[in-house]
C-alpha cells in the first residue's frame, strides 16, 4: 500500500485566508479543492459555465462537483446557465481552433462574472481549476483571470500553478477514487463538433454523454 501524499501548505498571496474558486467540473477541481483544504484554506466554489453545451452536459457537470462540494462542506453558488450571452459573444468565432480566440473569450466571459460576485461579497483573492488541465494553455487562462480581476482593487487572482508538484496525476487519482463523470470533450458546443469530427477520422464513435465514467483502480 502506497503511503499516503504529504501536502506542502499552500502560499497563498497577500497573507489571505479566503478565496473563491471558479470551477468548471469536479475532475479539475477535485485536487485543488482537497490541497485548499488541507491548507486550512477557506473558500467557495463558483460554478458559471454556460459554454458547456447540451443542457444534459452541463447539468451532468454541475451535479458531479456538487456531490463533492457536500462531501467536504464546501459552499457551492450555482449561477445562472446564460447560454444565449455566450452564443451571442461566441459570434464569428464559431471556427476558432481550440486555445485560440473563441476559448480567451470564453475564459473572460467566466472570469469577469467569478470577479464581480468576489467583489460583492468580500473575497480578496479569486482563482481557477482551469489550469489543471494539460488540454489547456495555463498562460492564456491566468492572463484572462488577471484581467478579470484588475477591473477592482480590492481583488487579486491566484495564478498558481496546480499542475506542479504531481497535480495533474493527483487530479486523475481523485477522479478515479470518486467516480466523477469523465467528460470527454472541453464544453463547448464547437468543440463537441470538432472532438466528434476528429474521432471519426480515427475511426473512433462519436461522443456518448452520461456514459462514461472514471473507474477506481483495482487494488
Amino acid at each position: 500500500m502506497s503511503e499516503p501524499f504529504q501536502r506542502q501548505p499552500l502560499p497563498l498571496p497577500g497573507g489571505h485566508k479566503k478565496v473563491l474558486l471558479h470551477s468548471c467540473c469536479a475532475p479539475c477541481s477535485g485536487e485543488v479543492m482537497e490541497a485548499m483544504l488541507a491548507s486550512g484554506i477557506e473558500y467557495t466554489i463558483y460554478f458559471y459555465n454556460p459554454n458547456i453545451h447540451p443542457l444534459k452536459e452541463y447539468e451532468l457537470r454541475k451535479e458531479e462537483n456538487i456531490r463533492f462540494a457536500e462531501k467536504f462542506g464546501v459552499p457551492f453558488i450555482d449561477a445562472d446557465y446564460d447560454r444565449d450571452n455566450w452564443f451571442e459573444r461566441a459570434r464569428g468565432l464559431e471556427w476558432s481552433p481550440e486555445r485560440g480566440e473563441r476559448c480567451t473569450m470564453c475564459f473572460d466571459m467566466r472570469f469577469e462574472r467569478t470577479a464581480l460576485y468576489a467583489h460583492e461579497n468580500g473575497f480578496p483573492v479569486m482563482t481557477s481549476c482551469l489550469g489543471i488541465s494539460r488540454w489547456k494553455d495555463m498562460k492564456q487562462i491566468n492572463s484572462c483571470g488577471v484581467r478579470a480581476a484588475a477591473a477592482y482593487p480590492d481583488l487579486m487572482y491566484w495564478d498558481f500553478n496546480w499542475r506542479k508538484g504531481g497535480g495533474s496525476s493527483r487530479m486523475i487519482e481523485i477522479s478515479k477514487r470518486e467516480s466523477f463523470y469523465q467528460q470527454e470533450y472541453c464544453g463547448c458546443v464547437y468543440s463537441l463538433r470538432d472532438t466528434n469530427r476528429h474521432r471519426v477520422t480515427q475511426g473512433r464513435e462519436r461522443i456518448k454523454i452520461g456514459v462514461q465514467y472514471y473507474q477506481p483502480d483495482e487494488s
